[in-house]
């Protein structure tokens, strides 16, 4: 195989659009859990349009190898390109509940102190009462909290999951996360 300029062109060509191909899907995929359904099928549009395009320049020539690792390695980076987008540029958020045995009202007064709104309830565990605090909370804290929960109680239960919706509540804004 002989490297050309313009075989390495047409290879780079592959590899932006494989990997804006697939950065557009990685996001696509959470604007269809937000029920965005204009945006989402106007993402998909354009996402197969770039594929059919960066396919049939690949399959024209299987045996260009500079052209395979193009579009796997524009398909990896994509993924890679699709979640920093997603992380830095949608507001996600998440529920965590928290289950503590021993200091979960400790716990609810240092979360609420970081500037996280928590809620607490008494409950019934395996093993006796138990505290269990929700908490609903930009994605990017998730670490913060943890952190939080686990200097004060290592051994508290805590669950994460995301959160499709949320409305009314005390959900701290952007602003206030920077600061």
């Amino acid at each position: 195989m002989v490297v050309t300029l313009d075989g390495v062109l047409l290879a780079l060509t592959i590899f932006g659009l494989r990997v804006l191909n697939n950065a557009l899907g990685t996001v696509r995929i959470v604007i269809i859990t937000r029920q965005q359904r204009l945006l989402a099928a106007t993402l998909a549009f354009i996402e197969a349009l770039i594929f059919a395009v960066v396919i049939a320049n690949v399959v024209k020539d299987l045996s260009n190898i500079l052209n395979l690792l193009a579009y796997c390695g524009g398909f990896a980076v994509g993924g890679y390109v699709g979640m920093g987008i997603e992380a830095r540029f949608i507001t996600s958020y998440v529920t965590a509940t928290v289950i503590s045995a021993a200091q979960g009202h400790e716990i609810a007064l240092a979360l609420r102190e970081a500037g996280f709104g928590v809620t607490e309830t008494l409950g019934e565990g395996r093993d006796g009462a138990v505290t269990l605090l929700r908490c609903v909370f930009n994605r990017r804290e998730v670490g913060d909290l943890m952190a939080i929960v686990r200097k004060i109680e290592p051994d508290a239960f805590i669950s994460v999951e995301e959160a499709r919706a949320i409305q009314h509540g005390w959900v701290r804004n952007a602003r206030e996360q920077r600061r």
